[in-house]
């Protein structure tokens, strides 16, 4: 066979059935004849996106796997590739190389070199014999410690080469492998959990990977310790529990911004840490437990108080048979549940004029609530985009548990919503997928809306179409005063249907909802629609959290 031929037999092997891809590259070819689907997007970053997406959703397990050709392909996929390796997303990138005589003259573009500052590992395949090798150190990492994109290049004088078929017939499935922590360490943490005053757990990205949010929710019911998230991390325990406060960033609710104030003890579960604009800043003073995977992460932004190093899912584990040991022979702390609820309905009343307001043009506090007055969160995926919309949907919506959001940020890339919206849905065809964008990442982005149309793939796009660049408004005040450079224009509705999807263009605040319903009916019937709200240039961002 050849070497593209066995590389898609690997695939297979580790469960791979959907490659993103966009041509030229005799990867899709081979890919489709061995049984997995190819993607096909409009531009290499959604395409990428659509792999991130799939993966965020699986776990990675499988991954996606997104493939292009070389030079100009890879070197438009790499704002998405730069985002995955960002948040930290396990997937798998095979791009073509130049030929290998070739590959590190000037000037062409070298993978290897240019992509190794964004990945956590790049190999070439540099002969026919190491196929079956590289694959396997590839899944590997996938597979094991702090996630991150994989990136394996292929050579063009490699890829049409011939390779014995027992390379891949004697290739073995990757394995996971997981550590648990010190159970000493893991005791004296349990310890200083149960004899804090106002414990705080903080769950991270890392408990969706390692499945823990079972764990997690079990932990905060055992010991009434609320739980707050990061914003990779929302969804790693449903919001709507009486003990979860609500996710954190720049933004956040009433309820997390009180407790992440006045916590004295805050147990950092999957989670870097990372000290990022878009991220919450932990307040000086408090007692910081460090969970995490890689070493690397404790002590890199915060000096810890103490830590545990291993498998989010696993230390969870270890923390609750510890606490329950210990809570055999004490009280359990008294629970703040009724405080939350207190803080959460004090906080939702102060917001009440903006969620309910019936102004034109609408204000997209308002879509965002009307979104959620008609859907049930534990059926849907939700992901926000840059700017506006993710600082405006990220401290009121509540997500329904693992898998049915997907907080992003570290690299923000305008439009990077649209690709993983395509990727979860493809991974959870049942979901109600919905991706909330501006009209400033539609442009960047939109004509992928069509792939969604084209590919069967049923997502809804909501585009906040508030007709300007309205988060730069105080960046660009001079400039627009002078020469309108905030402005955008177009209507996105017809753009979406001259694209063969459903469309809907709302400008009046009391049809948002009856809005949300048709265009659920219309995924629902195989379409991919959108959803164009006329809304007003809302900058009321009052809910950041300033933590002294």
């Amino acid at each position: 066979m050849l070497v593209i031929d066995a590389i898609s037999e690997i695939l297979k092997k580790e469960g791979i059935k959907y490659l993103s891809a966009f041509p030229t590259t005799s990867v899709i070819e081979a890919a489709a004849e061995s049984g997995i689907k190819p993607i096909i997007c409009r531009q290499e970053r959604v395409g990428v996106g659509i792999a991130d997406g799939y993966s965020r959703i699986t776990g990675g397990n499988p991954p996606g796997v997104f493939a292009m050709q070389y030079g100009p392909g890879a070197e438009n996929a790499y704002p998405g590739v730069a985002t995955a390796y960002a948040d930290a997303v396990p997937m798998l990138f095979l791009p073509l190389g130049h030929r290998r005589d070739r590959d590190r003259i000037f000037p062409h573009f070298n993978s290897v070199d240019s992509f190794s500052s964004v990945t956590k590992y790049v190999e070439q395949i540099n002969d026919v014999s190491s196929v079956s090798d590289t694959m396997r150190r590839a899944f590997y990492r996938l597979k094991n410690g702090r996630p991150g994109p994989i990136m394996v290049e292929i050579p063009i004088d490699i890829a049409d080469k011939e390779i014995d078929e027992s390379a891949v017939s004697q290739y073995q499935k990757a394995i996971t492998v997981r550590s648990s922590a010190d159970e000493d360490a893991v005791m004296r943490v349990a310890k200083t959990i149960l004899t804090s005053n106002t414990p705080l757990l903080y769950a991270g990205q890392g408990v969706l990977y390692s499945g823990a949010s079972k764990e997690l929710q079990e932990l905060s019911e055992l010991t009434n310790i609320p739980v707050a998230t990061t914003m990779a991390g929302k969804g790693s325990i449903d919001e709507r529990h009486p003990l979860s406060l609500g996710s954190s960033s720049t933004v956040m609710n009433g309820a997390v911004l009180h407790y992440m104030r006045t916590s004295d003890t805050i147990v950092a579960i999957g989670t870097s840490l990372t000290k990022h604009g878009m991220i919450t800043t932990i307040p000086e003073g408090k007692n910081i437990i460090h969970v995490t995977n890689d070493p690397v992460d404790i002590g890199n932004y915060y000096q810890p108080n103490d830590a545990l190093q291993g498998d989010a899912k696993l230390v969870l584990k270890q923390l609750i048979e510890a606490c329950s040991d210990l809570l055999s022979t004490r009280e359990a702390p008294e629970s703040p549940e009724d405080q939350i609820r207190e803080i959460k309905l004090e906080w939702s009343k102060s917001w009440e004029k903006k969620l309910t307001s019936k102004e034109s043009p609408m204000t997209p506090y308002r879509v965002i609530s009307e979104f959620m007055k008609a859907t049930n969160p534990a059926e849907n995926i939700v992901t926000h985009d840059s700017g506006s919309p993710r600082d405006q949907i990220m401290p009121f919506y509540e997500s329904g548990g693992p898998g049915t959001y997907l907080g992003w940020g570290k690299s923000h890339g305008l439009g990077t919503g649209l690709g993983l919206n395509m990727g979860a849905k493809i991974a959870s065809p049942e979901k109600f997928v919905v991706n909330f964008m501006g009209d400033a990442a539609f442009g960047m982005t939109g004509l992928d809306f069509e792939t969604a149309a084209r590919s069967g793939i049923p997502i809804l796009t909501v585009v906040l179409n508030n007709s300007t660049m309205a988060i730069e408004t105080s960046h660009m005040a001079s400039s627009h005063e002078l020469y309108n450079t905030r402005d955008l224009g177009g209507d996105y509705a017809d753009m979406a249907k001259a694209m063969g999807g459903w469309s809907e263009r709302v400008d009046n605040p009391e049809e948002i909802k009856d809005a949300f319903l048709r265009a659920k009916q219309a995924t629902e019937n195989g379409q991919a629609a959108l959803l164009e709200f006329i809304t007003s240039e809302e900058q009321d961002f009052s809910f950041r959290g300033i933590l002294r």
